[in-house]
């Protein structure tokens, strides 16, 4: 199916639905991906995600075909720095940090820009019942028997990773109005990619000459980052940063579901409450600018 094909089909599926399939296959990925930290290390994992995903999308859209403005070019190249930044720092949380927990927390970002963007009293109602959810998801399993240094490394790295998820709301909206959609995506994530290669491409040629692992790396990219990221730029020109934030709380329900499935991370009543706190924010959640 090409890809106007694909994304007119994309636009006829209410976002919700087109959320909590981007959140399945991107935290399977997430899930594949922890089992490489050993082999690998979370940061080389993370940008192993990120360049794949960045040549898979390269030969699938070959963006030079397009015209493209300083002005799209350079908020593609910002898109994917923090984009990249997003990643690396979210797989350095997950090693210390359970799985749900690390996603609800994170979680903090959209909803300051939610907070920031959202207008009305149905709008403010679907942010509160939203991170009331949230809140719910990230504390059942806080006190979890980690140690010190995990905890702080954790923590501190899921913060980094909001602060960027929050701007990767705000900076992929604008690459998704102005046009450059999947174009830019793959843009992004070269750029982001090559930016951060210096730091985390060393063991490049260990990686390559092992085939499992390689196949590996790719499935993370795809699951974790072609798919979802690929849907999210369809769902950001369909609605208001604040909803999509809003809407990105089907995310922390979807990696609880992942991570006790394939990571034995269990969920107990209270993330069963934070479910339906997010579901009341979908529902209450403004579905267009």
């Amino acid at each position: 199916m090409s890809l106007p094909s694909l994304t007119a089909v994309l636009e006829r599926v209410p976002a919700p639905v087109v959320f909590i399939a981007s959140g399945l296959t991107q935290y399977a990925g997430a899930g594949v991906a922890v089992g490489l930290f050993a082999t690998l290390g979370a940061g080389e994992v993370g940008w192993w995600r990120i360049a794949f995903a960045a040549l898979v999308l390269l030969l699938w859209r070959r963006p030079w075909r397009r015209t493209w403005t300083r002005h799209d070019l350079g908020w593609s190249v910002a898109f994917g720095a923090v984009l990249t930044a997003m990643n690396l720092t979210f797989y350095l949380a997950i090693e210390h940090l359970p799985l749900g927990t690390a996603v609800a927390i994170e979680f903090c970002g959209p909803v300051v820009v939610a907070a920031l963007t959202g207008r009305g009293l149905r709008s403010r109602a679907a942010i509160a019942a939203a991170a009331a959810g949230v809140v719910l998801l990230a504390g059942v399993t806080l006190d979890s028997g980690l140690s010190p240094s995990d905890a702080a490394i954790g923590l501190g790295a899921i913060a980094a990773a909001a602060t960027c998820w929050g701007l990767y709301i705000l900076f992929g909206r604008r690459v998704a109005r102005v046009g450059a959609g999947v174009d830019g995506l793959a843009v992004g994530m070269a750029a982001g990619s090559l930016l951060s290669a210096p730091f985390l491409a060393h063991d490049a040629p260990r990686v390559l000459s092992d085939g499992a692992l390689v196949l590996l790396l790719v499935v993370v990219a795809v699951c974790s980052s072609v798919i979802p990221y690929g849907m999210e730029q369809v769902v950001l020109r369909r609605v208001p940063p604040a909803t999509f934030a809003v809407l990105l709380a089907l995310l922390p329900a979807t990696a609880a579901v992942v991570g006790a499935v394939m990571l034995g991370q269990f969920p107990g009543a209270a993330q069963i409450v934070g479910l339906l706190c997010v579901s009341a924010a979908i529902v209450l959640a403004p579905p267009r600018d």
